[in-house]
């Protein structure tokens, strides 16, 4: 269970980063390039814990798609994306990707 905690928390900074990696304005704004460097480095810090009791497989899977499928969304809702059927298409196939990967490696 332990395990589970430092993975959302991973995927909780890896988005973190990669909103401050976009406010960064390509490294010209100093508190979100702090920000980024912080975030990923926490984000990574907590996926290495997570991975000391979950496959690799799994725990990578989960920490990219889950933080691609948030990263998709924020991108439509609060930086004006443009949003289509093949976006929301592909992002559902990320999601059923790492379902498929979660049952698998639980049997």
């Amino acid at each position: 269970m332990q395990a589970w905690v430092w993975l959302l928390i991973a995927i909780c900074f890896e988005v973190a980063g990669t909103v401050s990696l976009k406010i960064s304005n390509g490294f010209a704004n100093l508190i979100p390039t702090i920000g980024t460097f912080f975030c990923y480095g926490i984000s990574f810090m907590t996926l290495a814990f997570a991975l000391k009791k979950m496959d690799i497989s799994l725990a990578y899977a989960i920490w990219a798609g889950v933080g691609t499928a948030v990263i998709a969304c924020i991108g439509v809702l609060y930086f004006d994306e443009p949003v289509s059927i093949l976006k929301v298409l592909s992002l559902s196939f990320i999601i059923l990707g790492v379902i498929g990967l979660n049952l698998v490696t639980a049997h």
